[in-house]
């Protein structure tokens, strides 16, 4: 009986963070990658079946923690403009960031941890 108790409570315990990502994303990054990920004409990069996340995967929590200001191609367009850094999130909420853009729009990533984004991060410039 304790073990059915203990499993129905089980998807409480992660409630608040289950969309942690999508939140992050509206608060973060929709205002200039839009809602749908479909970024904004030569002037913002789409997320959105974007070839730059799948290539330059290992470097995506750098890029949100520190932002950038080099000129980046996504889908054979060069983009120019600076994206801010998001100093402010811990780890885990740039992998449930990270997570959530890499899982939509038709962006297919195998879900990342958050030991890996701090690896990932531990390696910063």
């Amino acid at each position: 009986m304790l073990l059915l108790l203990l499993l129905l409570a089980l998807p409480g315990c992660f409630s608040n963070n289950r969309h942690q990502g999508e939140k992050l994303y509206v608060q973060h990054c929709a205002s200039c990658h839009g809602d749908q990920g479909q970024g904004l004409a030569r002037l913002i990069p789409p997320l959105a079946g974007s070839d730059y996340l799948v290539d330059h995967r290992a470097e995506l929590a750098c890029l949100l923690r520190n932002g950038q200001n080099e000129v980046i191609v996504v889908n054979g367009i060069g983009y120019h403009n600076v994206m801010p850094s998001n100093k402010g999130l811990s780890p885990a909420q740039l992998t449930n960031l990270l997570n959530y853009i890499e899982s939509h729009w038709g962006n297919e990533a195998s879900p990342r941890t958050i030991s890996d984004v701090q690896a990932q991060i531990d390696k910063c410039h």
